[in-house]
């Protein structure tokens, strides 16, 4: 396939423009071999046909996932522009997380069982017209919605302690996600310590990344 300009790269995939489609559709194309962006467009297909705001998609291939192109900050860029505060990014990601959590599985019998997008924080979160726009699901599964609480809230517990710019921002926008809790969707103490196991087992975190996850824990247990 015939890629342009390269929009933007993330610790496993890049995004291409791609040439003849008037900029309606974009090129995510993994550079890890063990990526299938095809059954990550089936999982994208699911959950926008069941009214979830996730890209449209044309085509996808093993490791090429052709999509709807989005026009519009992420969540974090707006954060950090001023153009949305930290509070109103947090209730946003909850509100994401229990609509996503409403939807059926796909194949799981487990009545409990839902789909769970496990990457879901503020660069995954494009701020269209339209509203928000979730992107990025190549680690979803079917499973606990609690685990997917506590992925976005070590996610987001580690770029605090980690030192991302504007770590105020980060940390209010974590406090608000919490608060936003309710019912099933929520955090649970099995969900946050899975999650932590999963991060620390993450081949791309960085040494210190994983160092400070108990630090991060830290960080959540006092938001708590």
């Amino acid at each position: 396939m015939q890629t342009g300009r390269l929009l933007g790269s993330g610790r496993t995939a890049d995004v291409y423009e791609i040439d003849g489609t008037d900029g309606a559709w974009v090129l995510r194309r993994y550079r890890d071999p063990h990526g299938d962006a095809a059954a990550e467009a089936v999982v994208m297909d699911h959950v926008r046909g069941h009214g979830y705001p996730a890209p449209g998609v044309r085509s996808a291939t093993r490791s090429d996932l052709v999509m709807e192109r989005l026009s519009g900050p992420t969540m974090l860029e707006a954060i950090l522009e001023g153009r949305l505060g930290p509070e109103e990014g947090g209730a946003m990601l909850a509100r994401l997380l229990r609509d996503l959590h409403a939807l059926p599985a796909r194949r799981s019998g487990d009545p409990a069982a839902r789909i769970i997008h496990l990457d879901l924080h503020p660069l995954n979160v494009i701020l269209t017209a339209d509203g928000p726009k979730v992107i990025d699901w190549a680690t979803a599964e079917e499973g606990s919605p609690g685990l997917d609480w506590g992925m976005s809230a070590v996610i987001l517990a580690q770029a605090v302690v980690v030192g991302e710019p504007r770590v105020d921002g980060v940390r209010a926008l974590l406090a608000a996600m919490l608060a936003g809790r309710q019912g099933a969707s929520s955090l649970t103490e099995e969900g946050l310590k899975e999650a932590l196991a999963r991060r620390a087992a993450n081949p791309t975190m960085t040494e210190r990344e994983v160092a400070l996850l108990g630090e991060a824990e830290g960080l959540l247990r006092t938001l708590l």
